[in-house]
């Protein structure tokens, strides 16, 4: 017999995704759709990590309970892995909701960034702001997250834009991370854009990047990864290698937002320096496509960023899917592209608007990126080993998750084997 402290049973469909914790690498093509059902499944867990799966009717015969343990019946409902969101900015100082009835106005994400909008909006409220603000805004967002079925996220800088402000940042995200339920994944985004002062002297703002922000934010261990916007009217590609050689040197792992403006050539880029992920995509080519099929770099896809910018092309997922990429969805969740820390609305999306099934949605916010953040060998999946991570849903199917849009379907998120919401 296997104790526990934590057993669900009577999950209608416990959707594990995977069974082996040690799976070789991202899922691509049919793999894409694999989410490994047990009807009437249940599951059990100790101290954190799950110890048996399997149907129902088993479970009495394999787990027995310790005095004080969780035992919880999903009542026919479905229960899938947490999801995780593998591309968010979830630390800011102010909302930018004038930026939106401008672009209701008609404006577009360039021309509100001429006046003055954009992402420097965003790096003054944050440098104006204090920390201690700055990590209760941030428990809110994380409050929303948890509460819609995220259970991990990667959590980016990239609006302090000066050693003291990156530094602010990344500190709010290490204790919302500390205080509350959600795993944050920090992100180092110190190369998001040019900061007003450093007009006209970009190299001296890679410089700083180079030579202080990146080995102050590795000596203090506040970023697991580093990222940089490598596209047009940004980072060049001479400045992104330059940066992200460097931060590779001091142990980060590479992230990229590329493509997402023009074709760069940025996915071929992501690929060959061995990031775990390319992020955005929209105008990428067909050697970029190839380039990821033939890595273990993750194409992370942002749907609601076009939907809330109304953006008039799509990046071409179907085409990269069937090719061998490997796909993951997320929100990219930021007060200034899309405001929302809804997983389940990002995955709707990704199905009507890139023409993703629920299945590949559901893999693609749950082990695909885990891989996109490193963490595959530990979330993503209902497997023996891993982190007991997983939302009992509203539904009696699946499809549900990403079909019934705009509501909160989560009825209960387990974090760690413990009632998270």
């Amino acid at each position: 017999m296997i104790e526990a402290d934590f057993q669900i049973v009577h999950a209608g469909q416990l959707v594990c995704i995977g069974t082996e914790r040690n799976e070789p690498g991202p899922r691509r093509r049919g793999e894409l759709s694999s989410l490994a059902i047990i009807p009437d499944g249940a599951l059990a867990a100790r101290d954190g990590k799950i110890v048996w799966v399997g149907p129902t009717d088993q479970a009495g015969s394999n787990v027995t309970l310790t005095a004080d343990a969780i035992d919880s019946n999903a009542g026919g409902r479905v229960v899938t892995p947490g999801l995780i969101d593998a591309h968010t900015h979830p630390v800011f100082a102010a909302p930018r909701h004038l930026e939106f009835e401008m672009r209701a106005a008609g404006k577009s994400y360039q021309e509100i960034a001429a006046a003055g909008g954009g992402i420097r909006t965003s790096v003054a409220a944050m440098r104006a702001n204090g920390l201690g603000d700055l990590i209760a805004k941030g428990r809110r967002v994380a409050d929303r997250m948890l509460a819609l079925g995220t259970t991990t996220a990667e959590a980016k800088s990239g609006y302090g834009l000066s050693l003291e402000a990156e530094i602010k940042l990344l500190e709010a995200i290490r204790e919302v991370n500390a205080l509350h339920t959600i795993d944050w994944v920090p992100t180092a985004l110190a190369a998001h854009d040019f900061p007003a002062e450093y007009q006209g002297r970009h190299e001296e703002y890679v410089t700083l990047i180079v030579e202080e922000i990146l080995p102050a934010i590795a000596d203090r261990r506040l970023a697991e990864f580093n990222d940089i916007f490598f596209d047009t009217g940004v980072f060049d590609r001479a400045q992104t290698e330059r940066i992200q050689t460097r931060a590779r040197s001091l142990g980060f792992g590479l992230k990229f937002h590329v493509d997402e403006l023009s074709d760069v050539d940025g996915a071929a880029l992501a690929a060959e320096m061995g990031a775990v992920s390319a992020d955005h995509l929209v105008f990428i080519s067909q050697k970029g496509i190839a380039a990821l099929a033939d890595s273990p770099t993750v194409a992370v896809m942002l749907p609601g960023t076009a939907y809330f910018l109304d953006l008039p092309r799509r990046p071409p997922v179907r085409q990269m899917i069937e090719a061998g990429v490997a796909v993951a969805v997320a929100t990219d969740c930021n007060p200034g592209s899309n405001m929302t820390e809804s997983m389940p609305l990002a995955m709707n999306q990704a199905c009507v608007l890139y023409k993703m099934s629920p299945a590949e949605v559901l893999v693609g916010g749950t082990l695909n990126a885990a891989w996109a953040l490193g963490r595959a060998q530990s979330i993503g999946s209902l497997a023996i080993g891993k982190q007991c991570d997983l939302v009992v849903w509203d539904a009696r199917d699946y499809r549900e998750i990403a079909y019934h849009y705009g509501v909160d379907l989560a009825v209960t998120v387990i974090k760690n084997g413990k009632v998270g919401k």
